[in-house]
């Protein structure tokens, strides 16, 4: 016959304190992910253009303007600046976490 050792049950009281869950990112960073990506697309839209209708011709104007030299790649840099934040910014409900 085989005895059975029985296992104390713990106290109600001295159970362990759940720990509320969080997720990674709340709404400000999702936020902040969407008007990166916009940033980033608009920079591209800027980047974007100079075919002209005559493939022998070259129109120097054109291709390299201040929208495309210079505005372009700040505003694309300016969407990954943003994008980075968003990813790396904590979020709000994340300083009580044990």
């Amino acid at each position: 016959m085989a005895t059975e050792t029985k296992q104390p049950k713990p106290a109600a009281n001295s159970a362990k304190p759940q720990r509320e869950q969080y997720f990674l990112f709340d709404k400000m960073n999702y936020i902040l992910m969407v008007a990166g990506i916009v940033l980033i697309f608009i920079g591209f839209m800027l980047m974007s253009g100079g075919k002209s209708p005559n493939p022998h011709e070259f129109h120097y104007e054109e291709i390299y303007s201040f929208r495309r030299i210079t505005l372009a790649p700040i505003v694309l840099l300016l969407g990954f600046v943003v994008e980075a934040y968003a990813i790396m910014r904590k979020p709000t409900g994340a300083n009580e976490v044990q």
